[in-house]
């Protein structure tokens, strides 16, 4: 019997374009449903009733949380192409523990970036920091995963089609600091299908910041 496969999503979610990159990767066949977040689902409420998050990837009925958490499952489910995690216990943990540096770093920061408060300016220096942290990793290999992308390309190339809300809501350039980082991004993109097919338009996302900020009262 076909698995049955769903996708809980919202499309500006960084967290939720992760999970159809490795599903892509994995060619997993599986539905996909848009979420409103501010007028959760009842199905969503169901399947993630201890964070209301998506994205929430529901397999034969039962529901798997947190996007580095589906994309392990992912990866140990359909382990029968394109590994996302190496399987040497020792650089398994490093590349697990660069994917919750992004986690912990990236969102909020960035957040904080756009959103234009009295600490934007702060926010933006910190970003920065965090991004030239992960280019020093990344050093001269063409993927975080080396020759292939990883489960580390995956948990931050998604953030990557923020940088130009963050770019113009901040007034500053994430390319003239981190030049080897962006290219990395566009490699990231031009190679590999799944990527390109996850990642929204850098304009919509945009789009989507100024509506959000007009909804908060920000603007």
């Amino acid at each position: 019997m076909e698995d049955e496969v769903v996708l809980l999503d919202f499309w500006p979610s960084s967290f939720a374009m992760r999970v159809k990159i490795a599903l892509g990767e994995k060619g997993i066949k599986y539905k996909c449903k848009q979420e409103d977040l501010f007028n959760k689902s009842p199905l969503l409420l169901e399947m993630n009733p201890i964070h209301k998050k998506i994205p929430v990837l529901i397999h034969n009925g039962k529901p798997i949380s947190e996007s580095l958490i589906i994309i392990q499952y992912i990866d140990q489910v359909w382990n029968h192409k394109f590994p996302l995690l190496p399987s040497d216990p020792y650089q398994r943990s490093q590349a697990l523990f660069w994917a919750d540096y992004i986690d912990k770093k990236i969102y909020g920061t960035g957040r904080r970036v756009w959103m234009g408060k009295d600490d934007q300016e702060e926010a933006k220096e910190e970003l920065m920091q965090c991004l030239k942290t992960l280019e020093r990793e990344l050093g001269d290999k063409l993927y975080f995963g080396g020759q292939n992308i990883g489960v580390v390309d995956v948990a931050l190339v998604p953030f990557t089609t923020w940088f130009y809300s963050y770019e113009t809501c901040g007034n500053f350039s994430i390319e003239a600091g981190c030049p080897k980082l962006v290219a990395w991004a566009k490699r990231c993109k031009e190679n590999y299908r799944s990527v390109s097919e996850a990642l929204p338009h850098p304009l919509q996302i945009y789009e989507y910041v100024m509506e959000l900020k007009k909804r908060l009262g920000l603007v």
